[in-house]
């Protein structure tokens, strides 16, 4: 039986964004799911996710906001914050969280601790 693609989530408020780095993840092997709010994700369900990425700064319900949200929910569920906003991303405020990236981000970089955390997933 063949095995289904890793199902990544994405939540950003930037439409372009959304649209990029939902190309970049199926081109790569991955399937994406894409939503413009964290309660956009949480009415959707998490129970068929490998991964999530979501931007910190957002309308309505923050990206560190959701990630404590779906901690609660799946603790196992490895989850990456984006932010373009450094002053954010230098506080230090990137514990128990499986990847921190800052925007741009460089692509392979981020592909690579996907296909890590994947993997760690799945048990090798």
């Amino acid at each position: 039986m063949e095995k289904t693609k890793p199902m990544v989530a994405v939540v950003d408020d930037d439409p372009r964004l959304l649209e990029s780095l939902e190309e970049l993840l199926e081109s790569a092997g991955y399937a994406a799911c894409c939503f413009a709010s964290a309660r956009g994700l949480l009415s959707h369900g998490l129970s068929h996710l490998d991964l999530l990425i979501t931007d910190i700064g957002m309308p309505g319900m923050n990206g560190l906001e959701l990630r404590d949200q779906v901690k609660k929910v799946r603790p196992e569920l490895p989850v990456f914050l984006i932010t373009g906003r450094h002053e954010i991303a230098d506080q230090g405020r990137a514990q128990s969280i499986s990847g921190f990236f800052r925007k741009p981000f460089h692509a392979p970089a981020l592909l690579m601790a996907i296909s890590e955390a994947c993997k760690n997933r799945d048990g090798g």
